[in-house]
């Protein structure tokens, strides 16, 4: 290697690194916002979130690796265009695209990785987060019992405080407790003056103690309503115990998630594809056939003249004609209607399979166009960079924000064009890429060929020169002088 690419590479690792990380912290910010409410009060602990954090992060390596190229190689190419390196880089005779050459490579080398990374690492960290997610999401909050509120998070009780002192709250007054572990209602409750709350074995456990009070049991009679019993009991002290075993996070089997499109790799994806096509031209084949049983052709065989006798409608008495037509009419406006509903049904199912199959090559084709953008970001970035000339995190972060934003922008539209087949699912997902790659193309000539792209001297070669509009004119009025001319008004 000589040193003119370790030059270059050592002024690009350093931005690349540290834009890298500054994205994935700013994306994973904003995801953890997005599952806030999920993840406050449920008492998660510090593995569970680190678990989540950690399989998050892992996800937005795709979306964060083409914006630390675009925002990297701007800073990297604008430093040395501003401290006058690449001028004289290019004074020594070398062309600009030897000089974007190493990081071209380097870049390269990061889409073939971010390919690889989407094929086998993504579904694996998907499935890991949602599924962790989803148990979660089924996790109770942690036990938040309030004042004068009726608590029903524990299974089985309702639990109600008056009040609550003490530095945390576990000294209790007015404390009733309603058993629904019966099945019998509101039959056996627990009343308290006062009362103590603490954890046991470890957490694993609820328990209550509580003081001078009563407990009350209605035990009704079966075969006597009127004639139920009712207990009453006195107590001075009375230990309640309550499994916590309902707030405790179960894992669900991983292997039930495997079958959603996040966790399948190109080859599995190709395969359900293929799967939901024979589904959906099967279906297809089999709805003419299915609509067919709807229609019935009708003949006058119902009037009493023997079943196999064509009657003709001027050989039927009116009076008899006129019934029968109405049945007719009555009977095809039924069979009518239940085409109609057995067609939009039939439409409805053929669009999910179509969408099915257009929503697992999307997936596909997602993984390619995330890939391809760190070639794309690379050649808007380095040029563009060479050509501004100013490096830091001003300008540099300005345009890359710009361009981030279009790039997210196409990302969008074309995931939604493809969705609603308005756009093939290749074509949707590689619109964002279709259009940036010009631009980074355009950059790179312009670059290439030292033209001042943002200098006011540029854009005014294309600006019309002073007195157009007069010499225009002139030579109109001068065609128009002509015989046979139509005279300018």
């Amino acid at each position: 290697m000589k040193k003119l690419d370790k030059l270059i590479l050592r002024a690009f690792a350093g931005p690349f690194l540290l834009t890298f990380a500054v994205v994935q912290f700013i994306l994973l910010t904003q995801t953890l916002l997005k599952y806030l409410d999920d993840l406050v009060g449920k008492d998660l602990g510090v593995g569970v979130l680190a678990q989540l954090l950690f399989y998050f992060s892992v996800l937005l390596v795709a979306t964060s690796l083409p914006l630390a190229v675009l925002l990297s190689s701007l800073m990297t190419y604008g430093n040395l265009g501003e401290h006058h390196e690449l001028t004289a880089i290019k004074a020594s005779g070398i062309a600009l695209t030897r000089i974007l050459r190493p990081v071209f490579l380097l870049t390269a080398a990061l889409a073939v990785g971010a390919f690889w990374f989407n094929q086998y690492v993504v579904p694996w960290a998907n499935l890991k987060a949602f599924s962790l997610l989803w148990d979660v999401r089924q996790q109770k909050l942690a036990l938040d019992i309030r004042e004068g509120v009726f608590y029903s998070g524990i299974p089985g009780y309702t639990i109600k405080v008056n009040q609550k002192l003490g530095e945390n709250g576990d000294r209790l007054r007015g404390v009733m407790i309603y058993d629904h572990t019966q099945k019998s209602g509101n039959a056996t409750v627990m009343l308290a003056d006062s009362g103590r709350m603490f954890t046991r074995f470890g957490g694993a456990y609820l328990g209550f103690e509580l003081f001078q009070g009563h407990s009350y049991v209605e035990q009704p009679d079966a075969r006597d309503r009127a004639g139920a019993t009712f207990v009453r009991q006195a107590f001075s002290r009375n230990l309640v115990t309550f499994s916590m075993a309902s707030f405790g996070m179960v894992r669900t089997d991983q292997d039930l998630f495997k079958e959603n499109r996040m966790m399948l790799n190109i080859g599995q994806l190709r395969t359900a594809t293929d799967s939901v096509q024979k589904r959906l031209r099967g279906q297809r084949t089999q709805l003419p056939r299915q609509m067919d049983a709807y229609y019935t052709y009708l003949r006058f065989d119902t009037l009493g003249r023997g079943a196999n006798r064509r009657v003709a409608a001027w050989q039927v008495p009116p009076a008899r004609l006129v019934p029968a037509s109405v049945s007719v009419v009555q009977q095809a406006a039924n069979r009518a209607r239940n085409l109609q509903t057995f067609a939009r049904s039939s439409s409805e199912q053929l669009t999910d399979l179509a969408r099915h199959s257009v929503q697992y090559r999307m997936e596909i084709y997602r993984k390619y166009a995330e890939s391809a953008a760190v070639l794309v970001m690379f050649l808007i970035g380095a040029p563009l960079g060479a050509i501004i000339k100013k490096g830091g995190l001003g300008v540099p972060i300005l345009v890359a924000i710009l361009f981030f934003i279009v790039y997210y922008v196409l990302s969008i539209l074309g995931l939604k064009y493809a969705k609603e087949f308005v756009l093939p699912a290749g074509a949707g997902m590689l619109l964002s890429d279709g259009v940036l790659l010009p631009v980074g193309l355009f950059f790179l000539y312009q670059a290439y060929h030292d033209s001042g792209l943002f200098e006011g001297d540029f854009w005014r070669r294309f600006a019309p020169r002073p007195g157009w509009w007069a010499q225009l004119r002139a030579r109109l009025t001068a065609l128009s002088r002509r015989p046979g001319a139509v005279a300018l008004p």
